[in-house]
């Protein structure tokens, strides 16, 4: 309840008007707590037909784990390139670096009905297709199941798949999401990820944008 709290704080008075994220739901809580962060904010706003994200890091404290609260109209490709930004900037401190500091989204945990964290600290996006040679798995907007190849197979099958082809030489697995997608989508395909595949891994593959 404390982060609602500090959220509708932020969100009723900051810079003495009011503004809104509106966060995406799920019904898997991945983090439920998380102590000494940042709260950083991506607002959604618009200016005549274009839509913005609008960044805000003032709160952002280098040596902190960081929030990032991020409304869930906004495009992907609008989304992630704001993230990368803030990645950057944290990865390439110096002087006042926190190791052990983590980089989380939130998100409404709508069964739970309390605020809930997925970390994504140690993912690389790249705003690109994917290079020749790469194995990719291709999250497409709207869909509820995800592309290997030619094959539309379920998340949780995603490992079993890979694992199971006869490579000559195995090749670099990748995901690929639809930069058109919401951020809500592509939030609630990270949650099963985390929940079905990638908490296996101990590198998690390359994310890209395109």
């Amino acid at each position: 309840m404390k982060y609602f709290a500090i959220i509708m704080l932020f969100l009723l008075f900051s810079c003495g008007k009011k503004e809104d994220v509106l966060l995406p739901k799920s019904s898997l809580t991945i983090v439920k707590d998380v102590q000494d962060h940042s709260p950083i904010y991506i607002f959604f706003k618009t200016e005549g037909k274009d839509t913005i994200a609008d960044l805000n890091r003032k709160s952002a404290i280098i040596s902190t784990n960081w929030i990032l609260n991020i409304d869930k109209r906004l495009p992907l490709k609008l989304v992630i390139p704001q993230v990368m930004k803030m990645q950057d900037k944290k990865r390439n401190e110096k002087m006042h670096q926190n190791e052990e500091s983590e980089n989380y989204y939130s998100y409404a945990d709508s069964v739970g009905k309390n605020l809930a964290f997925l970390p994504f600290t140690k993912v690389f996006y790249k705003t690109e297709r994917p290079a020749q040679g790469s194995f990719v798995v291709y999250f497409k907007k709207g869909k509820q199941q995800v592309f290997m190849g030619n094959q539309e197979i379920k998340i949780a099958e995603i490992l079993k798949q890979f694992y199971s082809i006869k490579f000559k030489s195995v090749p670099n697995l990748v995901f690929l999401f639809d930069k058109d997608m919401s951020y809500e989508e592509y939030l609630q395909y990270k949650i099963i990820l985390q929940k079905e595949v990638t908490y296996n891994l101990d590198k998690l593959p390359i994310e890209y944008i395109f």
